[in-house]
């Protein structure tokens, strides 16, 4: 039995959670999820109040990716039939500063430290590179790099001064050690942001048999990255339609930021109905976007 007042109290101390409490979390009983997330909103109204941030994806480049990610309709061995065309050639980050008073992610791949230092030369705020999934799943979901790789960019942005927004993907057939493992990694490291996508098997794609997550199991993950991670945003991001459905609402008592207006090559939540179902909920939009290129 999960001590929902020590364990409420302990995360917003900055102490997180025991390794059990935290797989008793992901193995709840579903009639037990409303007693969770009213807790983890306990921990988020402390530092979010009912804010939510939107953000939008923009494709800078679509398919082409020489990187084998099994996730992936981009990716070099996916099939999927994607619109693919190369690199915009325009200073995309900084005409965008310019014109809006936006929140900039950029999502470009493994980089040093150099390469993130000129980055924010160009006014970009935040760097998108997920740690996935745990290391040891890792080789499982690609072969072209390695999770070290993954964890070094993440390094190299922090040392360059950028904010770092870096989650993963649940639902790609790993254990829920591995989601535990994930979930304390990203605390370990540090990450201003997480996005905790949930896996839309896209036909074309390795991972293109594998089922939908259920609704609780998204919201349990939810709880459990809040609780690790007081301070962080948490995005409950790409799959989110698909898999929470009707349920989707909820995710706001952990998380405080959400995509809409779809997932690069997969469609999503149109901005006005992410709006009205916010609105619904009693929380309020966040007045400045984040766009993530």
């Amino acid at each position: 039995m999960l001590d929902w007042a020590s364990l409420t109290q302990r995360s917003l101390a900055g102490q997180g959670m025991r390794r059990e409490e935290a797989r008793a979390l992901l193995n709840l009983p579903d009639e037990d999820i409303l007693t969770a997330l009213r807790a983890a909103f306990n921990v988020r109204q402390t530092h979010f109040g009912k804010r939510v941030k939107l953000c939008v994806l923009q494709n800078a480049r679509s398919g082409l990716c020489q990187e084998d990610c099994h996730y992936c309709s981009q990716s070099s061995i996916s099939s999927a039939k994607i619109d693919k065309y190369p690199l915009l050639s325009k200073e995309v980050t900084r005409e965008i500063r310019q014109l809006f008073p936006l929140e900039i992610c950029i999502c470009v791949g493994l980089m040093n430290e150099a390469q993130a230092k000129r980055l924010k030369e160009a006014g970009v705020g935040w760097v998108n590179h997920n740690l996935n999934t745990s290391q040891r799943f890792y080789p499982e979901i690609c072969s072209t790099h390695t999770y070290q790789d993954r964890l070094k960019t993440v390094r190299s942005v922090q040392r360059a001064g950028l904010k770092t927004c870096s989650g993963g993907i649940i639902g790609m057939g790993e254990t829920d050690e591995d989601i535990l493992d994930l979930a304390f990694a990203v605390r370990e490291v540090g990450m201003d942001s997480i996005p905790v996508n949930f896996l839309h098997p896209i036909s074309g794609t390795p991972l293109e048999g594998l089922a939908f997550l259920s609704p609780m199991k998204c919201l349990k993950a939810l709880c459990l990255f809040r609780f690790l991670n007081p301070k962080s945003e948490i995005r409950a991001a790409g799959g989110r339609e698909v898999n929470l459905r009707a349920l989707q609402g909820l995710a706001l008592y952990a998380a405080n930021s959400i995509f809409v207006e779809g997932y690069l090559t997969t469609p999503g939540q149109k901005i006005e109905e992410a709006r009205k179902m916010i609105e619904d909920m009693g929380f309020e939009v966040e007045a400045q976007p984040a766009v993530v290129i």
